[in-house]
């Protein structure tokens, strides 16, 4: 189905026609939402790490090994202040929550910046995959627990000189006395708190009272091949399996899915906010 009007049509009239629906985010719904993380306001946000150290956007300079903690801490504070504690909820999100409110709705992302929080979403029905920015844990996992890292990030902010701190203002575990890191999953020290653990069962379980045989919309919004077993390999699957499942997928790089879920799957390349917002004009 090509025309744009036939496919909101179509989708506009799944989603009222059902009362269960999942959300699945990924970084590309943040990107187009305004977080921008290699353009124009990364580079000048940057400009300095950039001309330092030749970043070419702020994934990548998460994994960049600085020579010392001071360094590291630096960098991580403006990336925190910049992609999660600065930014309001952006508008898109807020599209978002409006088009599913009234629906008996989950969300399970892999971003880490809390726009679904900020926009609105009970923070029961949301499973954030891959962490938080605004927490910190032992960079070693040496126990489950995780900290705030607001006052840590202001703190270095303020006192950050020539893309380094003092080292005074670089957190330290309270348990084992080592560094800690930022609660975002990148290797296999990432801590699964009693939260996230909560979070986990309550998506497990709305997945198997409502997606696996009921009338359930799975909305998928910016999700590529970086990790998609997490959010796009099991929504396909959940379509395959479920013939009463309907996928709309919203990515403008990989609209494609499988074959044998083609005819429930409805894909735009669109715009995102120009889609979410005509399907929110059909609620009416």
């Amino acid at each position: 189905m090509s025309d744009f009007n036939d496919r909101l049509a179509l989708a506009a009239k799944c989603i009222a026609d059902t009362d269960y629906i999942v959300v699945g985010a990924g970084a590309g719904l943040s990107a187009a939402a305004g977080l921008d993380y290699s353009g124009p306001k990364f580079k000048k946000e940057f400009a300095d790490y950039i001309s330092r150290y030749g970043f070419p956007d702020l994934y990548s300079s998460s994994f960049y090994e600085f020579p010392t903690e001071e360094e590291r801490w630096a960098r991580w504070a403006r990336h925190i202040d910049y992609a999660r504690f600065r930014p309001e909820a952006f508008p898109l999100y807020k599209e978002l929550f409006t088009l599913v409110k009234d629906k008996n709705y989950f969300v399970i992302t892999t971003n880490v910046d809390a726009q679904f929080r900020k926009a609105g979403f009970n923070p029961d029905k949301i499973f954030e995959v891959q962490g938080d920015y605004g927490m910190m844990q032992c960079a070693v996992g040496c126990h489950p627990t995780l900290y705030s890292d607001k006052e840590t990030v202001r703190q270095i902010l303020q006192n950050s000189h020539d893309l380094t701190v003092d080292k005074k203002y670089i957190p330290t575990c309270p348990v084992c006395g080592g560094n800690m890191d930022v609660h975002v999953r990148k290797n296999r020290y990432f801590v699964q708190d009693s939260e996230w653990e909560k979070a986990a069962q309550r998506y497990e379980d709305f997945i198997t009272e409502y997606a696996e045989n009921k009338r359930v919309v799975l909305i998928e919004l910016g999700i590529g091949f970086n990790t998609p077993t997490i959010i796009r390999f099991p929504f396909e699957q959940i379509t395959y399996h479920n013939p009463k499942a309907t996928l709309i997928r919203l990515n403008s790089e990989y609209p494609d899915g499988p074959k044998e879920t083609a005819s429930r799957t409805i894909a735009f390349t669109e715009n995102m906010s120009d889609v979410i917002q005509n399907l929110i004009s059909k609620q009416s």
